[in-house]
């Protein structure tokens, strides 16, 4: 396995990454929220749900 930072080959003390550095740096990512899941906001998924017609009755 490689380290997702650098691409240097993973250390088992800080696997998945081969040092304390890129380790940090993945840190760091995450606190300042570079890293995002992308989702919708609750008014988008509303707008969506209204949107939508009810299937016909048969």
């Amino acid at each position: 396995m490689s380290c997702p930072i650098c691409g240097k080959p993973a250390v088992p003390a800080y696997r998945p990454f081969c040092s304390r550095r890129c380790a940090d740096i993945d840190l760091g990512r995450w606190l300042t929220e570079s890293y995002r899941i992308p989702a919708e906001s609750a008014d988008e998924a509303e707008d969506r749900s209204t949107d939508e017609t009810p299937p016909k009755a048969h």
